[in-house]
């Protein structure tokens, strides 16, 4: 009888569940729609800003906008900021947090964990688990949200299929919701280097380099990290075929190589 007959079923299935990739795309979603997204009706509404250049005066000078941008969102009661960043670390545990700041303090701190996730994922979490809250406090007009990744804030915004669109539509329809409210409400993306030290990103920085979190049941659900490590997998073990004995090149070569037609006939 083999072995697997005398195991619990949910034994017996980790493995499958542990490796499987159960993401759900929603490409009809009403959102991305051509003619029907975010961008469509109030492109003027939404706004990103990041340096000109790489260059450490436009760095500086783009720091300085943004550094007086936020001073002067703290003196309004109808603005609110969110500082938001994600780290992973090697032991594959993600903390991502964000803080919400209103009248110069902040008065809400909040944090997550993932496991097995990719940068992207963690950065896209922190804008999350940040904006959503502040769009739905009252009487807010302006929220400004500053991140180290204006590429994954961008992508919020993107009409497309995509791995993390099941993150995307949660974020979407509050944008879409908090624009439609009142037609003095604005979003405005603000780009901040990490490494400029800047206090107040430091204490999102400090919260997540402390943020303690010991896996108990790893899971590769989501569909980049999984998509990685088979990857790297399939990579690592080609390469150890190889490497195990040369002569198995050949041996490739003769039984799985592809057979081409060239205008003149049948090549090898």
């Amino acid at each position: 009888m083999p072995l697997t007959a005398n195991l619990k079923s949910s034994i017996k299935d980790t493995n499958k569940h542990l490796n499987s990739v159960r993401n759900c795309f929603n490409p009809l979603y009403p959102l991305f729609s051509p003619g029907l997204r975010v961008v469509d009706y109030f492109s003027n509404r939404i706004s990103f800003y990041s340096p000109s250049s790489s260059s450490d005066e436009d760095l500086y000078h783009h720091l300085q906008s943004l550094d007086h941008t936020f001073k002067a969102s703290q003196m309004l009661s109808n603005n609110i900021a969110v500082i938001a960043d994600g780290g992973v670390k090697k032991s594959h545990v993600t903390t991502a947090v964000a803080h919400i700041w209103f009248d110069n303090s902040v008065i809400q701190c909040l944090q997550i964990y993932f496991i097995n996730v990719m940068s992207m994922e963690a950065e896209l979490m922190a804008i999350h688990i940040g904006l959503i809250p502040a769009i739905e406090r009252d009487n807010i007009h302006n929220i400004i949200v500053i991140t180290d990744s204006i590429a994954v804030a961008r992508k919020i915004l993107e009409s497309k299929v995509d791995p993390l669109q099941n993150i995307f539509i949660p974020i979407i329809s509050a944008v879409d919701t908090f624009l439609r409210k009142d037609g003095r409400n604005k979003i405005y993306f603000w780009y901040y280097l990490s490494k400029a030290k800047w206090p107040r990103h430091q204490l999102v920085d400090d919260q997540i380099k402390a943020g303690k979190c010991i896996p108990t049941f790893p899971s590769k659900e989501l569909h980049l990290f999984n998509r990685k490590k088979e990857c790297d997998n399939i990579l690592h073990e080609w390469q150890e075929f190889f490497a195990d004995n040369p002569k198995k090149t050949d041996a490739v070569r003769g039984h799985l190589g592809l057979c081409l037609v060239s205008s003149e006939g049948l090549f090898y």
